[in-house]
């Protein structure tokens, strides 16, 4: 199912074009010579940073797993990735939470620290910053993730979300502009109806038809002990 992380994060792109836009133009002009390499340590930032919020999700989901409700959780995230998508004009009402203010004010301090510094490691570190804005695309993306119920998917799967921001930002990295707000607006439009159809597949792997890695619980008896394996097809 990474090709739903890597069509979230192509289509979440026109969103981003509008809450990170400015920052990836301010990192572009920052220094008087900015190379294609920075452009991409910039965006590979973000990326790592995703990745790092899905293995610590993925990790989440894991310990959970051990108690033997798979099925059950995976039906529970599929639904609440349906319920993310119903509401995702509202999601970015998360941001109005007093206990995310003091976040978002660090993660702007840092931002600023690192787009007048100098240096390779500047452009990969302010992705890294940017990263942990609080958005409502990294949300849903990220219940896709914790669904998973594995730290490696669960990096995977935000790494490609991260991946499929980059095309479009970098487009707009060097033109300064790519599309209008209608334009913008439209792709917006679709990215419920995407959050839709990932959580009715989720909903679907819960249900175990034998489909996007259905999660089975499979017990062996080896003499008077049994051994529960749980089996992902």
């Amino acid at each position: 199912m990474l090709w739903t992380a890597f069509l979230l994060g192509f289509l979440g792109a026109f969103h981003c074009v509008g809450m990170c836009g400015p920052i990836a133009l301010a990192v572009s002009s920052s220094k008087r010579n900015v190379y294609f390499y920075h452009k991409i340590l910039y965006n590979l930032g973000r990326s790592t940073t995703y990745a790092a919020l899905g293995l610590l999700v993925g990790s989440i989901g894991f310990t959970l797993s051990l108690a033997g409700v798979q099925q059950i959780f995976s039906i529970a995230m599929g639904v609440l990735i349906l319920i993310v998508a119903l509401f995702y004009n509202k999601a970015d009402l998360f941001l109005s939470v007093p206990a995310l203010s003091g976040i978002i004010l660090w993660v702007k301090k840092q931002l600023g620290r690192f787009i007048k510094a100098g240096g390779s490691f500047a452009f990969f570190a302010t992705g890294l910053a940017n990263g942990l804005l609080p958005c409502g695309m990294v949300y849903m993306a990220l219940i896709a993730a914790l669904a998973f119920q594995s730290p490696i998917l669960g990096a995977a799967y935000m790494f490609v979300f991260g991946l499929g921001t980059i095309p479009l930002l970098l487009v707009m990295m060097y033109s300064g502009r790519v599309f209008s707000v209608q334009v913008r607006q439209k792709f917006q439009k679709a990215i419920p109806y995407l959050g839709v159809v990932i959580g009715i597949l989720f909903i679907f792997r819960g249900l175990g038809f034998g489909m996007f890695y259905s999660p089975d619980l499979v017990v062996f008896d080896y003499g008077a002990q049994q051994f529960e394996v749980t089996l992902c097809r």
